[in-house]
């Protein structure tokens, strides 16, 4: 089933670094379908500051996307700190590194698919 392996693919981080001028280094640049109508994004970067209000060093998107509609994000938009969106509700969310912060996003995605299964 394509749905299981996405999330395989998401229980580890592939490291892919790109570095440009020393400033950042990418670690994750990916997007794979989740099913023939939805995907996933993950973008995170190692960061030489934070991104304030945010106090570690990365910079992340985090995306699902079902029928061409953003439904679960988690981000750390400058001025805004971590945070993800579910729907249109916007909440903070607490960082504790990549490893948890993708465990986390793929439980959002899994909550978000039982709540929302039969739309």
């Amino acid at each position: 089933m394509r749905r299981l392996r996405v999330l395989e693919l998401l229980t580890t981080i592939v490291v892919v670094g790109i570095f440009s001028n020393m400033q950042a280094e990418l670690l994750i640049d990916r997007r794979d379908l989740f099913d023939e109508h939805s995907f996933v994004e993950l973008v995170l970067w190692r960061v030489p500051q934070p991104v304030s209000p945010s106090t570690h060093g990365y910079q992340y998107r985090l995306a699902y996307v079902v029928h061409g509609v953003c439904v679960v994000r988690f981000d750390n938009e400058r001025g805004k700190g971590d945070h993800r969106h579910v729907g249109g509700v916007e909440s903070p969310i607490v960082f504790s590194g990549p490893d948890q912060l993708v465990a986390d996003f793929k439980a959002e995605i899994a909550r978000w698919n039982h709540e929302n299964r039969d739309s």
